[in-house]
């Protein structure tokens, strides 16, 4: 009865109809699964086996359903990709997106997932990015299903010179796109730094406290 309270916990970060297919993986591979709380700079985490302590996986319970599968099915990559390989590959090279693509289509046209979340799983199949805040197009759908919070946006809402909030508390100014990020100018102390464009960040007034 011990092992039924967290399994069932589990069910309930997971959409409905996943929860069998991911327990194989759980089970099969002895899966040491840990939810955490929001990590701002990675929405999971996998660990090999290693002094005496078998697979880790730690996802945060922050994120919503869907997000919570794809980063889950993302860790179990790296799971099967070290005990096929152990640590002769990269960690995101080719060997992993292999495996990431196969565990993936194992989840699609089962009516799992929303249209446009299996949409953007089937485009990134082809070559899965090293996370899924890496995706845009990914996360962008996939933000479609956060619970929504008060003037928080992407930073590619920003209009060119507002000003946003990180996490963190500071404010910057959105300058130009380079390639692929935007440049954001901390208030504060000037220094420039770059975002990605799907990095959620709080739209603030010029005239907010700076």
């Amino acid at each position: 009865m011990k092992k039924e309270a967290p399994l069932h916990a589990l069910a309930s970060y997971l959409p409905e109809g996943t929860f069998d297919q991911v327990m194989e993986f759980i089970v099969t591979f002895k899966v040491h699964l840990t939810i955490t709380r929001e990590r701002a700079s990675i929405l999971g985490d996998y660990r090999h086996p290693h002094d005496g302590k078998g697979h880790r996986i730690s996802i945060n319970g922050n994120l919503n359903r869907y997000a919570f599968l794809i980063t889950l099915l993302h860790e179990i990559a790296h799971l099967t990709t070290y005990n096929k390989y152990a640590n002769r590959v990269a960690a995101h090279g080719n060997e992993w997106k292999q495996e990431f693509s196969n565990i993936l289509r194992g989840f699609v046209g089962k009516s799992y997932l929303p249209p446009d979340v299996e949409m953007a799983i089937r485009q990134s199949m082809s070559n899965p990015a090293a996370s899924s805040c890496a995706d845009e197009n990914l996360m962008r759908v996939l933000r479609n299903y956060d619970r929504k919070k008060e003037n928080h946006v992407l930073i590619e809402q920003i209009p060119q010179h507002g000003f946003f909030r990180t996490k963190d508390g500071r404010i910057f100014q959105r300058n130009e796109k380079i390639r692929k990020r935007y440049r954001g100018t901390e208030v504060a102390t000037g220094k420039v730094y770059l975002f990605s464009p799907v990095y959620e960040v709080q739209a603030v007034s010029q005239n907010a406290e700076m």
